[in-house]
């Protein structure tokens, strides 16, 4: 059985929390990470996903098809990718051995660098989909890569931090200044569905509150808003994510009552009636069988 510090280090001292609402990775503690592909373990394939951090990523060896929301991009030159918390990807790699890097951060180091902050909001890299995507020319690669060495090797230094938000800086700036847009095709109507049935999630969940209920909590509820039969609707998300409608929207709303035990003083009975139980009992059996504690347990022993 856990204990109310494992409780602790699972749910709140992870690093990069649990991508919502299906791929899963943990980091350490710092608010933000510069890695190598050619050191790490890239992975040759990644299906849909979202996180709770902003990623930026230069591919400079490892063709393969990137996905960004309902465009696909086919990676075979050195390209750079920003990418928002919210936005929908995925990876599959064709050929080639893994190169370049990647950095993770939370929006709380943002928060701490007001400069990075404006930077990011003028240049709009993460946030306009049509500027996500970058070719690197040639000529700027060398530029770019003398930026995430860097980056990578100010990791642990007194100051490090400071100066990799500058080197963010001077990276988005160069980006936005010397490189070309790469051309999206679509993605296809199975990314479209999924597309829309994640963002219809996250909008159900974003508007949770105790006096309202969630309106949408089963397949065939939302496969009837999106128009679709509900079998065809589990049977793109499970070949696309592996995991059925069901499992996405339980794996989503047990993140959203973590959420709400953790970070609100709402009952039980609020709670569980925000997210759509008939009653708290149902509540508290549905927590306990996907966590293994009761609402109740868990909320006093992360707290206390």
């Amino acid at each position: 059985m856990k204990t109310s510090l494992d409780l602790k280090e699972i749910d709140l001292l992870r690093d990069f929390p649990e991508l919502t609402p299906i791929y899963r990775e943990t980091h350490d503690s710092k608010q933000i990470k510069v890695f190598n592909r050619e050191i790490e373990d890239c992975r040759n394939y990644l299906s849909a996903n979202r996180r709770d951090f902003y990623k930026i990523l230069m591919i400079t060896g490892g063709d393969g098809i990137f996905t960004l929301g309902l465009n696909k991009y086919m990676i075979d030159k050195p390209t750079m990718i920003f990418i928002h918390p919210n936005d929908i990807i995925s990876w599959q790699k064709t050929s080639g051995e893994s190169a370049g890097y990647y950095l993770l951060f939370k929006k709380d180091f943002i928060n701490h660098h007001p400069m990075l902050k404006s930077t990011m909001e003028r240049l709009a890299l993460f946030n306009d989909k049509s500027k996500s995507v970058i070719c690197v020319e040639e000529n700027d690669l060398p530029g770019f890569i003398r930026l995430w060495e860097s980056m990578y090797h100010e990791q642990g230094n007194e100051l490090g931090l400071d100066a990799i938000q500058a080197y963010i800086q001077l990276m988005m700036i160069d980006s936005a200044r010397m490189s070309k847009m790469a051309v999206p095709e679509n993605a296809g109507e199975d990314y479209d569905h999924i597309h829309r049935f994640f963002g219809l999630l996250e909008e159900e969940v974003s508007n949770i509150n105790y006096e309202k209920p969630i309106k949408l909590r089963t397949a065939q509820e939302f496969a009837d808003s999106m128009q679709l039969h509900p079998n065809y609707l589990n049977r793109i998300l499970k070949k696309r994510t592996g995991q059925n409608v069901s499992k996405h929207i339980k794996g989503r709303l047990l993140d959203e009552c973590k959420a709400l035990l953790l970070q609100t003083t709402w009952t039980l009975e609020q709670i569980s009636y925000a997210v759509g139980f008939s009653d708290q009992p149902n509540f508290n059996f549905f927590f306990k069988k996907n966590t293994g504690f009761t609402p109740n347990a868990f909320r006093k022993s992360v707290l206390q």
